[in-house]
């Protein structure tokens, strides 16, 4: 669990378009094996400490005849923005992803002195 213990607590959030393979025959539509693309989000504005991020898939795009594999995660988090990495393997077949964010962490407040 992250406690916060700021006065000021900032949420931010937003959509991030992770791919659209399928006009240009892309890796992720064309492709087998193990595949994956990293998007960089950046918040709107700096937290203070790192924050809590969680993402979901907003909307999917795969291929009917084939099975659905897909793997969705948060890493390399800062205080300024983090990145989404999208997998998929195997004979799976992804035309366009696109997933949603949110990030709950401590801001700063103007009577905040940096020592």
């Amino acid at each position: 669990m992250k406690k916060l213990n700021s006065a000021i607590v900032g949420i931010d959030q937003g959509v991030a378009d992770l791919f659209s393979d399928f006009e240009d025959e892309g890796p992720m539509w064309s492709g087998e094996g193990t595949r994956e693309r990293f998007v960089k989000v950046q918040f709107s504005n700096a937290f203070k400490t790192i924050p809590a991020v969680h993402a979901s898939l907003k909307m999917i795009d795969i291929k009917h005849d084939h099975n659905y594999r897909m793997d969705l995660q948060v890493g390399s988090i800062t205080e300024t923005g983090f990145v989404l990495l999208i997998r998929t393997w195997a004979d799976t077949k992804i035309a366009r992803a696109s997933a949603t964010w949110m990030a709950i962490g401590e801001m700063r407040d103007e009577a905040d002195w940096d020592v």
